[in-house]
């Protein structure tokens, strides 16, 4: 879907998203030249419920994977190998996209080799593959958290661990310095949302800025399909 406004709205609205228990956070802006305004998170029963928001998410960076491999033969996805070497020590966090057929299918054998996050994220997985199309990609990008800090931080990778209190202060500092009025996502209290996705969602939304501006980088930097036209690629 092509980024667009409503006719009768001076600004632009995009959105940062993460899986959150089985639901998804959105964390979203609305955008006006230079003016960058946080609005309060929300939390979505279902992808879906995102895409038929109204007035349109121009930009949605999502914390999941769009494009996947046919067979473990192909090897991992470029996006991933470059984006664990861009991080270097936390590159570890960056998992393999499972393969087309474990999405599509929602769930996993032993044979899918599956690590414990995507295990347990898979169904999110497969609201968004069943909805992806070449299509689509124009107004939903694949991101991550971690490249988005990295970005933030200057193009160095953060320290520590978002799961303790140093690695959420770590975080906090760079949102609150790169991005305005960024406690308006920050402060919330959403009921069964932890501290942690509110710092990815607030992430991504600075990357789904900069793809609304046409400012973000793309890894790989040479374009990657999948066997259905999706671009395999993570943005930052």
């Amino acid at each position: 879907m092509s980024p667009r406004r409503g006719p009768d709205l001076p600004y632009s609205v995009v959105a940062g998203v993460t899986p959150s228990a089985s639901r998804w956070l959105v964390a979203s802006a609305k955008v006006q030249g230079s003016t960058f305004a946080p609005e309060p998170p929300k939390v979505y029963e279902t992808f879906n419920e995102i895409l038929d928001e109204r007035p349109s998410f121009a930009t949605i960076v999502i914390n999941a994977p769009i494009g996947f491999r046919d067979t473990f033969e192909q090897g991992p996805r470029t996006c991933e190998v470059e984006a664990r070497k861009m991080l270097g020590a936390r590159g570890r966090f960056i998992q393999n996209a499972p393969l087309l057929a474990t999405v599509l299918r929602g769930t996993s054998t032993p044979e899918d080799h599956l690590d414990a996050i995507t295990a347990q994220l898979l169904k999110s997985y497969t609201e968004i593959a069943k909805e992806m199309s070449p299509f689509r990609q124009r107004q939903v990008y694949e991101g991550h958290p971690e490249l988005s800090f990295y970005f933030l931080n200057h193009n160095v990778p953060l320290r520590r661990s978002k799961k303790i209190y140093e690695g959420k202060s770590e975080r906090e500092i760079v949102l609150i310095d790169r991005l305005p009025n960024i406690a308006t996502i920050l402060d919330a209290d959403l009921p069964g949302v932890r501290r942690q996705n509110l710092l990815d969602a607030a992430a991504l939304l600075a990357t789904s800025r900069r793809v609304f501006t046409r400012a973000a980088k793309r890894i790989p930097t040479d374009g990657e399909w999948d066997s259905h036209g999706l671009r395999m690629e993570i943005v930052y």
